[in-house]
């Protein structure tokens, strides 16, 4: 589920596998948050070093040829990437963050392990083998390359989409022509092939990342939207070109129709055992509590009687002054089925569920009927403590 990062269906998807171009998963996200930071903008240019021109020039690898003394915008660069898995567009935009290639590697990794990520280590920012980098690989061995889990891919493309959403924008371009207008252009037709416009298309696919490398197969980590669903999938270890997406299809498909987004309590919605909450030094003793929204959550077809309401407050009570719309607690649905269910996050769970909030403004007391509060208070603890005695 794109929206909690609940898992639906898995299978082998703690085993650390080779993850060829889908690393550039991971080097997006740090574009997209460095872009965001302000430390770069999609305007700024800069030049190509020796080692990105030389991974460029290597047209058995996905490329755009880049020049020498020549100036490129992160636009472009990225673009190259998203859309085509440029590699040497990848290493310059890993150097002009970072610097150098080793640094970014450096950041990736440390990045992975701030998401989350578990079964994981990154050696390059592209995903190639290090065989193919012409002696200059920045990290690792020289026949190394990334690897991580299903899971932690998957963790990487809910992560991307839920802090990034605008990676889309580029990701589900299905061709693009480079530098057009110019000696250097070429066409970047967008490996993932199942964009609807494309010879797999299939609905609501927008992105994500195709990868292939002798050791990794055929890779591929979609995502796709249908209505109020997003989903992500990730295939890894295909065995062939067209293998990839038709086992993405299949998966799509399971959870397209098992599952759906379904609002189970409305805006407004009170909890039966808990519609109001205590109020201390107010005009009024308590205050009614409701839900701010509508809680939607993405159940499996079929199982909307196994949810049931909670409210879980954050205080057993409040004190005046108290705000119309303050915040006591959440609202829950709290499963009772027969499937346990995992989230990549341990967030995700906290993604199910909405505020709890007070429907009206409840005014503080004035001074008699403190003084009132006060003394009824004071005779209840004592009645209490002498029923203690007995």
């Amino acid at each position: 589920d794109g929206q909690s990062g609940k898992i639906l269906y898995q299978k082998n998807a703690e085993q650390p596998l080779a993850l060829a171009s889908m690393t550039k998963i991971l080097t997006e996200y740090l574009i997209l948050e460095a872009i965001n930071n302000k430390q770069l903008s999609w305007d700024d240019t800069t030049s190509v070093s020796d080692y990105a021109y030389r991974i460029s020039q290597n047209l058995t690898l996905s490329n755009v040829p880049l020049r020498r003394n020549e100036q490129y915008s992160v636009r472009e660069l990225y673009e190259a990437m998203a859309i085509y898995s440029a590699n040497g567009a990848t290493i310059a935009l890993a150097e002009l963050l970072a610097g150098n290639e080793t640094e970014f590697v450096r950041m990736m990794n440390a990045k992975a392990k701030e998401l989350g990520m578990e079964n994981y280590s990154f050696v390059n920012s592209t995903g190639l083998n290090n065989s193919d980098l012409q002696g200059e690989h920045p990290a690792g061995e020289r026949n190394e390359e990334n690897f991580a889990s299903a899971k932690d891919t998957a963790l990487m493309a809910f992560r991307i989409l839920r802090d990034y959403p605008e990676v889309l924008t580029i990701a589900g371009i299905p061709r693009k022509t480079f530098r057009p207008d110019t000696a250097d252009a070429i066409r970047m037709d967008n490996w993932n092939w199942m964009l609807p416009e494309l010879v797999y298309g299939y609905e609501g696919v927008d992105g994500l990342k195709t990868g292939s490398t002798t050791l990794a197969g055929y890779c591929f980590t979609a995502t796709a939207q249908r209505n109020e669903v997003r989903l992500i999938s990730v295939v890894m270890k295909g065995r062939s070109y067209a293998g990839r997406f038709q086992e993405t299809k299949k998966l799509l498909d399971y959870g397209f129709a098992n599952f759906e987004r379904k609002e189970l309590f409305p805006a407004g919605y009170q909890v039966p055992e808990q519609t109001t909450i205590p109020v201390q030094r107010g005009r009024v003793n308590q205050v009614e509590i409701a839900a701010a929204k509508p809680l939607s959550i993405l159940i499996r077809r079929g199982e909307g009687e196994h949810y049931q309401p909670e409210a879980q407050l954050k205080t057993p009570h409040l004190i005046a002054p108290v705000p119309a719309g303050h915040v006591v607690g959440e609202l829950v649905a709290a499963y009772h089925g027969p499937t346990v269910y995992e989230y990549l996050t341990p967030e995700g769970p906290s993604l199910e569920r909405v505020a709890l909030t007070t429907t009206v403004e409840v005014e503080k007391a004035g001074f008699l009927r403190l003084i009132s509060q006060s003394i009824i208070a004071f005779f209840t603890r004592l009645a209490q403590q002498i029923r203690n005695l007995f």
